[in-house]
């Protein structure tokens, strides 16, 4: 069914499809923005996907993203925020993240592969290999000695 609205003069008509043309642009406008803001940020929304962020909701007002969810660990939450940066800059106007964490007690949980060491795995997560003896310290549990590490070992990784 299809309804025809008869005006009664030109300017009447003209202003009637002035404003639908603008009504469409405009929304045709936020679209492309939305699929550009979108586009930008896939590494993140990728990234959050590998790293089975969780309650993990994506949205778009405006021309801004809106991400939020729940990483892991600090050390997750850390590399969500490096992504967005190296996507964005420094102080992006075009994302808003509200990622939380769910473990606060540790930095990171780490699984050691074949030829890793304490100091690797130091310089990995705080860029200083030195401080392996807290990895040590946070695992005395399971580490007697520092340089003793297997494969497949589950460590924690203290916030410093």
């Amino acid at each position: 069914m299809s309804y025809n609205i008869v005006y009664q003069n030109d300017a009447q008509n003209y202003k009637f499809w002035h404003i639908n043309w603008y009504i469409y642009d405009r929304i045709n406008n936020l679209k492309q923005l939305t699929i550009m803001v979108r586009a930008k940020y896939q590494g993140v929304l990728d990234l959050g996907e590998s790293l089975n962020i969780q309650n993990g909701n994506v949205s778009e007002e405006n021309g801004v993203l809106k991400v939020e969810g729940t990483a892991g660990t600090q050390y997750e939450k850390n590399l969500i925020w490096d992504k967005i940066k190296e996507a964005g800059g420094d102080n992006p106007a075009d994302i808003m993240a509200n990622i939380k964490v769910a473990d606060e007690t540790v930095y990171a949980r780490h699984t050691v592969a074949s030829g890793e060491t304490l100091g690797k795995i130091a310089k990995h997560y705080y860029g200083d290999a030195m401080k392996y003896k807290q990895i040590f310290a946070a695992n005395s549990d399971i580490l007697k000695n520092p340089d003793m590490i297997h494969p497949d070992q589950e460590l924690i990784i203290p916030n410093l």
